[in-house]
């Protein structure tokens, strides 16, 4: 199968999702991205750049079964200006985020009209696949409380001719290496996520706090991408746990990132936004103890509603159940009982997600739709 790629954003967990499918994968790609900057010029500019790249590679004798591409990409523009054989290929759209739903600290500040991109290119998509179905469920639940605003020629049938060719298609994760051998010391808790104020930093340091204050003892590791504006609860923790710090910043090289995961005892979320978790199964295949919110993404992760043994890994998502989860833990780790004896169960639920499982998914998946055209 010959697969035209279309990535206008080709870095982070876009540019992880089509490496790590492209190193398993039977299929032959043809990539075209774009370097991951300035987005929403990205937005604005891909449909135009990608069309004059793909008439030169058709001119070249470039031919093609499926287009593949993010939500970055209107979808719908680049169809009415490719060339003409390229525009009767089936498409599939994959969503890793959608700017509908996607946080923004002031909502009046949002550009609705890059919500409508991602609508349009989902209509004139063969099919539509997300992450996760919290991400396809709130993006279609979104839509519609959205598209009821407008003032008159709503769109509403839209919303069912998404949902009717919408799949859930994970992404995969890079196989880790095993935790070794432990090296004595209290509980090592690690928190990495986007230090913004979407993934909650401010209940997880509100937690430490409460078993600080109770004399649990624990190492502190808080690692994630940082931008220009970085909540001011941050600067505020290093100075109070200033004694409990392994690790502090951004871990830029991949090495130094695996290595927090496979030194933690637990990994702890605290977002209020997540679209998938990529992190969190990282950090389950590399054998550390996940503590999740039952929201957002986080219960398809681990199967909570068909696993019963997955509920031990999540809180009710307050500040006060995730302290008194790190408490017990922390006990049960001076006790050398941390996993109840099953130390590879958090395994066992996460490896469904290495790229040796998933690739082979998603290659059949593009056949299906190739063959049903």
């Amino acid at each position: 199968m010959k697969i035209l790629v279309l990535e206008p954003y080709y870095g982070g967990s876009h540019k992880a999702f089509l490496d790590g499918w492209r190193n398993v994968s039977g299929h032959k790609f043809t990539l075209l991205s774009l370097e991951p900057y300035k987005w929403k010029w990205r937005m604005r500019h891909c449909a135009i750049t990608f069309a004059d790249e793909v008439r030169g590679l058709v001119e070249a004798g470039g031919k093609w079964d499926v287009i593949f591409c993010s939500d970055m990409l209107n979808l719908a523009e680049f169809l009415g200006l490719a060339p003409a054989g390229v525009r009767k290929l089936p498409a599939i759209c994959y969503f890793h985020e959608n700017q509908l739903t996607y946080p923004v600290r002031i909502e009046s500040e949002r550009d609705y009209q890059f919500a409508m991109t991602n609508m349009t290119s989902a209509l004139a998509a063969k099919q539509v696949w997300f992450n996760s179905a919290f991400h396809r469920d709130s993006f279609l639940g979104a839509l519609k409380i959205f598209l009821k605003k407008m003032p008159d020629h709503q769109p509403i049938e839209a919303i069912e001719r998404i949902r009717d060719k919408a799949a859930v298609y994970p992404p995969g994760v890079e196989k880790i290496g095993g935790r070794k051998n432990r090296v004595p010391g209290p509980l090592r808790i690690l928190w990495a996520a986007r230090w913004e104020h979407d993934k909650n930093p401010e209940d997880f340091f509100r937690a430490l706090k409460i078993i600080n204050d109770k004399g649990v003892d624990f190492c502190l590791s808080v690692v994630g991408e940082q931008f220009r504006d970085v909540p001011e609860v941050f600067g505020l923790a290093e100075k109070q746990f200033a004694g409990h710090i392994d690790r502090w910043g951004y871990q830029a090289d991949r090495a130094d990132y695996e290595n927090a995961l496979t030194q933690a005892d637990v990994f702890v979320s605290t977002a209020n936004h997540e679209f998938f978790g990529i992190s969190a199964v990282e950090a389950c295949l590399a054998g550390a103890y996940p503590l999740l919110p039952s929201r957002l993404a986080y219960p398809e992760i681990l199967g909570l509603a068909e696993n019963k043994e997955a509920a031990r890994f999540y809180y009710d998502g307050s500040a006060g159940d995730l302290a008194d989860k790190l408490a017990v833990l922390a006990e049960r780790l001076e006790e050398n009982d941390l996993w109840d004896d099953d130390a590879g169960i958090a395994v066992r639920l996460a490896e469904r997600f290495e790229w040796n499982n998933v690739g082979a998914i998603l290659d059949e998946a593009i056949k299906t739709v190739v063959k049903n055209c």
